[in-house]
C-alpha cells in the first residue's frame, strides 16, 4: 500500500520542539490523508535531537529519521527529505512549529482539486522584528522583479508538492540551493494557503544574518544575471566618466587653467579602483558556484537512519 503524504522535516538542536510537533502532527494527519508518514532529516544536531527522534521510530513505524554526517544545511536537509520521502505527495516544513501542522489538512485539499503545487503565504509574521519583517519583503519583491522566476512573495519552505512536482525537483542537483526559487522555477499548477505564522514555539533559530545572507545570495546569484549586467552599466559609466574629466581637462588645458589640486584625480582613481574589486569579486561569485558544481561531489552524506527508509537516489 503506498503512502498518501510524507511530511518532511529538518532538524537542528530542536529537542525541546519535536516533542510537539509529532503530537501535533498525529493530531491533524489521520483526519486529513489515509496514510502518512513524518521524515526527520537531523543536519548534524549536538544535542538530544537524534535519540529522541530514534525513540519515536522505535514505537511508531510512521517515523522515519536520516542523520547526515556533519552540518550540510537548512536546504540540503530539505533535499535529503525529498529524497528519502516515500508520498504520493510531500509536505515540507520547519519543526519550530512556525509552519504550524493544523494547515496541513488546507494544502492537501488543495492538492486533491489538482493543484501540483500548494504553498505557504504569510498573512502576518508573530514573533519578528519590523526590521526582519521589512527586509524579507524588500529581497523577495526585488527578486521576483529581476528574475524570469514567478516567486511567490510573502512565503518560506513550506509548502506540499505532488509526486511528479516532487521527481521534477529530485532532478535538479544544484549545490547552492534556493528551494522555494527552484520549485517556483519548475512551474506546474501552483496555489497559494493564506496563514498567520506563529512565533517560535522554543529554541533559537538557525538561521542568524550570516545565513541569512548567504541564502539571499544564492537565491540571487542562481536566478538572475543582473549582478553582471549591473557590472557592465559600471565599467561603461566609469569609462564615460574618464572620457568626460578627459575633455573637461583639455578643455581647461586650452584655455590657460591647470589642476593643481589633485584629490579629485586621487578620487577618481580609487573609484575605478573600488570598481573592478567589486566587479572581480562578482565574477569570482559566479566562478565559485561553477567550481563548485564541477566537483560533483554527494549534497549531502548519511550517517545513519532510523525507520524503514525509501531507496534514493544517488545525492548520498
Amino acid at each position: 500500500m503506498s503512502t498518501e503524504l510524507s511530511v518532511v522535516l529538518p532538524v537542528l538542536n530542536e529537542e525541546a520542539n519535536i516533542p510537539e510537533v509529532y503530537r501535533r502532527l498525529l493530531a491533524v494527519l489521520p483526519g486529513a490523508v489515509s496514510s502518512f508518514e513524518i521524515v526527520f532529516v537531523d543536519d548534524g544536531s549536538t544535542d538530544r535531537t537524534w535519540p529522541i527522534l530514534s525513540e519515536l521510530a522505535a514505537t511508531d513505524p510512521r517515523v522515519k529519521g536520516v542523520r547526515f554526517s556533519r552540518n550540510f544545511g537548512h536546504q540540503m536537509a530539505f533535499a535529503a527529505g525529498l529524497d528519502h520521502a516515500a508520498g504520493d505527495a510531500v509536505v515540507i516544513m520547519d519543526a519550530d512549529l512556525q509552519d504550524p501542522p493544523e494547515l496541513l489538512p488546507e494544502l492537501v485539499a488543495r492538492w486533491r482539486e489538482g493543484y501540483e503545487i500548494v504553498y505557504a503565504v504569510r498573512a502576518s509574521r508573530a514573533g519578528e522584528t519590523f526590521l526582519k519583517k521589512f527586509t524579507a519583503a524588500a529581497f523577495y519583491r526585488t527578486l521576483r522583479r529581476i528574475t524570469q522566476v514567478d516567486i511567490p512573495v510573502d512565503t518560506g519552505d513550506f509548502r506540499l508538492m505532488g509526486r511528479r512536482a516532487v521527481d521534477a525537483f529530485l532532478r535538479m542537483p544544484e549545490r547552492h540551493r534556493f528551494t522555494r526559487a527552484m520549485v517556483s522555477w519548475m512551474g506546474f499548477r501552483q496555489v497559494g494557503v493564506r496563514f498567520q505564522r506563529p512565533p517560535r514555539h522554543a529554541g533559537e533559530t538557525k538561521y542568524h544574518l550570516r545565513r541569512l545572507l548567504r541564502l539571499a545570495s544564492d537565491g540571487l546569484v542562481s536566478f538572475s544575471h543582473l549582478p553582471l549586467q549591473i557590472a557592465t552599466w559600471l565599467g561603461i559609466l566609469v569609462s564615460a566618466l574618464a572620457v568626460l574629466g578627459f575633455m573637461v581637462a583639455a578643455g581647461l588645458g586650452l584655455a590657460g587653467v591647470w589642476w593643481r589640486n589633485w584629490v579629485p584625480l586621487f578620487a577618481g582613481l580609487f573609484f575605478l579602483g573600488g570598481v573592478q574589486l567589486w566587479t572581480i569579486g562578482l565574477l569570482g561569485s559566479y566562478v565559485g558556484r561553477i567550481f563548485d558544481e564541477v566537483k560533483r561531489r554527494p549534497l549531502y552524506l548519511v550517517q545513519e537512519t532510523v525507520g524503514k527508509m525509501k531507496a534514493t537516489g544517488n545525492w548520498q
